[in-house]
């Protein structure tokens, strides 16, 4: 693999064990997604048309009635919000944190209002909105949703991540039931998810990002009811303004929707490509096992659990000398806390599994034949 770009700027290379991750840019989309954004990017359109084009063309992928293409994930929850505060009323829009606005209330879980690298809360806010959490951190009931709707509540957004808590929480199809008996609109903030036909079916505005599950460049879809997409354009006049996209990113976004609908299940593969870790199983104080993702997904990593006082340094430790060696090692650190950190295979290239064999092995000593 040729490093020379990152050396030419004098960045460091970087192997992402981490999954799809914002910090390190997410996802490496193919050759053809990178040549559908350079074509589109050589080419002039009339922008407000790719707007509505591009939105007609992935609600007909999605199965919905219609969607928009945002610049992320988060912009999809900002612009969402806004959409329902302000009824898309062009005003209110163009005057969103200026002008008073009455039916602001976002319902949210509070086991959902999570730091993902922002807090969510803190989208709602851009949009002009005003979180108000419902239920607890270890638990999350219908009725703690329909107990917090009053008549300031313009919508309930629901997060579906593994960040979120996912111990005694409802599912997005409960939540689904509630905005329908009380006729407040559902927003699902489902960014990472893979089943982009499913968070449609049971909300008014689905939030995707296009460059995790989906691998296209660094943007977002907002897909749902064709009125409240319509409010959210009006947005693309406010606040959207300084999140807007540009056509080489809607272009290559659509060509990586068009590969995604093919895209083969490489689940197995990884899972197996991950005994490549097993031998680190003989360095003293370390287990490897291979475990599933916490929300339910179809993807396996190997987790590397290091018991402190056999292996002379702690999880977070090895971690961090990982992190900060020649070459950077990523890895899915959430559990370094409870002694372990975990490789996620599917953003691994080339040789990147045997570096991240050599480099554990080299920190914690060489394995003890």
């Amino acid at each position: 693999m040729d490093h020379s770009l990152q050396a030419k700027y004098g960045l460091k290379r970087v192997i992402n064990a981490s999954g799809r991750m914002s910090i390190l840019g997410v996802s490496s989309p193919t050759d053809s997604v990178m040549e559908a954004m350079k074509q589109g990017g050589q080419q002039y359109v009339e922008i407000a048309d790719l707007v509505d084009k591009s939105g007609d063309y992935i609600a007909r992928l999605l199965g919905c009635e219609a969607a928009v293409v945002v610049n992320s994930a988060s912009s999809g929850i900002a612009l969402s919000v806004a959409a329902v505060v302000t009824a898309g009323d062009p005003r209110l829009s163009l005057r969103l944190h200026q002008e008073p606005v009455l039916k602001n209330e976002v319902v949210m879980l509070k086991g959902h209002n999570v730091q993902y690298g922002a807090p969510v809360e803190t989208m709602v806010f851009l949009g002009g909105g005003r979180v108000v959490e419902a239920g607890y951190a270890n638990e999350g009931r219908k009725e703690h949703i329909e107990q917090a709707i009053g008549e300031h509540t313009a919508a309930i957004l629901y997060v579906k991540s593994h960040h979120a808590v996912q111990k005694n929480m409802i599912s997005v199809e409960e939540a689904w039931e509630v905005a329908q008996k009380r006729g407040v609109p559902l927003i699902v903030d489902a960014a990472a998810e893979e089943d982009l036909h499913k968070y449609v079916r049971y909300s008014d505005l689905a939030i995707y990002s296009g460059s995790k599950a989906v691998e296209g460049p660094t943007s977002g879809i907002v897909a749902g009811r064709k009125k409240y997409i319509e409010w959210l354009k009006v947005q693309l006049h406010g606040i959207g303004r300084s999140m807007k996209v540009g056509k080489e990113t809607t272009f290559g976004l659509l060509q990586a929707l068009d590969e995604y609908q093919h895209k083969a299940d490489n689940s197995e593969r990884e899972k197996q490509a991950l005994e490549a870790l097993q031998p680190l199983g003989r360095l003293p104080g370390v287990t490897v096992r291979i475990v599933q993702d916490e929300a339910g997904r179809a993807i396996y990593r190997g987790r590397i659990q290091i018991e402190a006082a056999a292996a002379g340094m702690d999880a977070r430790e090895v971690n961090d000398l990982l992190r900060e060696g020649e070459i950077a090692v990523y890895t899915r650190d959430y559990g370094v806390k409870q002694g372990f950190f975990d490789i996620d295979p599917r953003p691994l290239q080339g040789d990147d599994l045997q570096v991240i064999v050599s480099r554990i092995n080299e920190i914690l000593g060489g394995i003890q034949e």
